[in-house]
């Protein structure tokens, strides 16, 4: 072989390298640049608690969305009344935005449930203080798992049936450190979706929810509509 074409050779077998690398640090999947688009339903959401004729699924997504566009700076801080301002909010300040946006009074809802079930909450509660709560990651867990709808915690990228069950407007829940996010209606083309969140700066939509699955750090998927006895 002469020079010219081993020098080639070595040259394509390095961008071969660099590329599988590449596919599965970016993606969890060395020949992900090779494998097809895959196409996943949407879920038919019924549920409209605000009646603007938008279904609930969408609404959350929609307002999980506004914070993106909102640009809330993240800032952790006590409130008096519980709400931040609009300018300010944390990961568990895009789910009640979210909600809210749906015709859902998350912190309203919180708030009773931990008053009247407050050992229920005792990973996240001593003495209920309806002013920080509803904010706290593990209170919102133990909320979601009595009344909203307990999926997957599962991520399966090109599996169909793992990937229908989620959805836009769903809820994701992290340990190792709290953390809570919306999924969004973006898919990679393997399927997974991204995620919307604020984890320290702004919200964003990242694509991190395969790489949360792979740690083991999923602890909780939901999703809304949920009895409208409950929620209001």
């Amino acid at each position: 072989m002469n020079k010219k074409l081993l020098i080639a050779s070595i040259a394509i077998t390095i961008g071969i390298v660099v590329l599988l690398s590449y596919n599965f640090i970016a993606f969890q999947d060395a020949f992900f640049f090779i494998k097809g688009k895959v196409t996943v339903d949407k879920v038919i959401c019924q549920g409209d608690m605000d009646g603007d004729g938008i279904c609930d699924m969408d609404d959350i997504l929609q307002g999980a969305w506004l914070e993106v566009l909102n640009h809330t700076k993240y800032c952790s801080n006590y409130y008096e009344g519980g709400y931040p301002p609009k300018s300010e909010g944390v990961c568990t300040d895009v789910i009640w935005r979210a909600l809210k946006n749906a015709g859902y009074d998350l912190k309203a809802n919180m708030d009773k449930d931990i008053l009247k079930n407050t050992k229920d909450y005792i990973k996240g509660v001593v003495v209920p203080d309806s002013n920080i709560d509803f904010r706290r990651v593990k209170n919102q867990y133990v909320f979601f798992n009595k009344y909203a709808v307990s999926l997957t915690t599962e991520v399966k990228p090109y599996n169909k049936k793992n990937l229908y069950k989620w959805q836009a407007g769903d809820i994701v829940v992290l340990n190792k450190s709290d953390h809570v996010a919306v999924v969004s209606d973006r898919r990679r083309k393997d399927g997974v979706p991204y995620i919307i969140h604020n984890s320290s700066t702004y919200p964003m939509e990242e694509d991190l929810l395969l790489k949360w699955s792979k740690e083991k750090r999923i602890i909780g998927h939901f999703r809304f509509p949920v009895p409208e006895a409950l929620l209001e």
